[in-house]
């Protein structure tokens, strides 16, 4: 596998569609990602977000438009492709029965990379979950198993992976871990691609922004690019009360970002 211009975009679409029968899902999507960026799809339940992903990994085959991922073309080259992408999908696609550590070096040894075991540790370090390495996943909470099946994405450093809507279901302190992971990937130089329906989640970690609308691309930029598009804001004093979520992370956040001992917590009040 070689391609990769430097300079280019890791991505790159150009009037993509998609239809299921009657129904236009996709209707001339345009947008470029930079390399080492992340890089959200906004859009509501039925947007085609996930089409889009769908499309972009080889998974679906256009109606009409184009695309290249790390230089290879999407029509031409799908072997190409397939090599320089990982898919994390909408739910953790882990083996239960298997410990984390296990899932890890199953799937270092069917991309038949030589020391299994020290690429499973050394992710496990990287996602923080080494101390819970040695457990069945059939036990990790929901943010943990999130955690893990970004891990095994990244098994064979891809330099482009797709996140599809990867914390649906999740509380707010398993959010965040995720979150943390996503910024650790693109700090390495791995490009994202994110899908999300969360206003929050796309502000937080993007460093651009396209708003998928009824299949189109309605507008694409930095977050401050898309607030420049609102009428300047009025300023006024106001109490500003916490939030419910500053008020449950506060509370919580000082069992670090996963308590492993099974133990139940205690009430208020109990010791």
């Amino acid at each position: 596998m070689t391609a990769s211009t430097t300079g280019a975009p890791a991505i790159r679409v150009q009037g993509l569609e998609k239809a299921y029968g009657k129904i236009s899902v996709l209707r001339g999507v345009d947008f470029e990602v930079e390399r080492g960026s992340i890089f959200a799809l906004l859009g509501s339940n039925g947007a085609g977000k996930t089409t889009a992903v769908r499309i972009l990994s080889t998974l679906l085959t256009p109606d009409a438009g184009e695309a290249s991922i790390n230089g290879f073309d999407l029509a031409t080259e799908p072997a190409q492709v397939r090599e320089s992408i990982s898919l994390t999908g909408q739910f953790a696609a882990v083996d239960e029965i298997l410990t984390g550590r296990e899932n890890l070096v199953l799937v270092a040894r069917l991309r038949h990379l030589e020391s299994p075991g020290a690429v499973a540790d050394d992710l496990l370090e990287r996602f923080v979950l080494t101390e819970a390495g040695d457990r069945r996943a059939a036990t990790y909470s929901g943010g943990m198993r999130r955690r893990l099946d970004i891990a095994m994405s990244l098994i064979g450093d891809p330099p482009i992976v797709f996140l599809d809507e990867p914390t649906t279901g999740l509380d707010p302190e398993r959010r965040i871990e995720v979150w943390r992971a996503i910024e650790k990937l693109a700090a390495s130089g791995t490009t994202v691609l994110l899908t999300t329906q969360y206003l929050d989640e796309a502000e937080e970690l993007a460093d651009r922004i396209a708003i998928l609308h009824q299949g189109r691309i309605i507008v694409a930029g930095s977050l401050d690019e898309l607030t420049r598009l609102l009428p300047p804001a009025t300023v006024e004093y106001v109490e500003k009360q916490p939030s419910l979520e500053d008020i449950f992370l506060t509370l919580v956040g000082d069992r670090g970002p996963e308590d492993t001992s099974g133990a139940p917590a205690a009430e208020p009040g109990k010791k």
